[in-house]
């Protein structure tokens, strides 16, 4: 990714002396690194809050009780896991970390999901069937509040930061159950295969 944003760099850079406007190019980079630094700013207040959420319902036991809410469906979506695997818990705190519009908070979950459904794969090689699984439904982030974007909306001086939630809640929702419906179907193709 750093090759690609160099790369666009140099081309803006190239274009700008050829068409003799390195001076429009050179004040854009400017306020876009200044824009760059508030939306940053604006980011750590709203990220170290709902972090601080997730922390108590963590302690509190919150998480642990949607995980239990959830174990039932997670364990017929994961048939391939290990009977009681601890694995299902995670994978339900990183969906619920998600749902919070955490992805920073996700992400350090979700690969501890997928190291510990490796240790559970039978082919080392390849992906299994519940990797492949989490990985479309974490891709596809399940969302009710998109803490992150409403962060950069307000950062970006937007009037109703809010406004947002509604239209991501029904496209993650809509994401989210074509990724399992998907990944269950290629998981059926693929067996048929074998």
């Amino acid at each position: 990714m750093n090759y690609v944003f160099f790369l666009l760099i140099v081309i803006s850079i190239i274009f700008g002396v050829i068409n003799g406007n390195i001076s429009k190019v050179s004040e854009t980079m400017l306020s876009a690194c200044d824009t760059a630094v508030k939306i940053s700013f604006s980011l750590i207040g709203i990220m170290t809050f709902w972090l601080g959420v997730m922390r108590v319902a963590e302690k509190s036991g919150f998480v642990q009780f949607i995980s239990k809410l959830l174990y039932p469906i997670l364990k017929y979506i994961f048939k391939d896991t290990k009977k009681d695997s601890p694995v299902l818990g995670d994978i339900s705190m990183s969906l619920s970390a998600n749902a919070l519009g955490l992805t920073n908070a996700a992400t350090p979950i979700g690969l501890k999901v997928m190291r510990e459904l490796q240790e559970e794969n039978s082919d080392k090689e390849s992906a299994s069937d519940a990797m492949c699984m989490f990985l479309g439904m974490n891709t596809a982030g399940f969302q009710i509040i998109p803490a992150t974007v409403i962060a950069i909306l307000a950062g970006l001086g937007a009037k109703n930061p809010n406004d947002i939630i509604l239209p991501t809640l029904i496209v993650t929702t809509i994401s989210f159950f074509s990724a399992i419906v998907i990944a269950s179907v290629l998981r059926r193709v693929w067996r048929k295969h074998d």
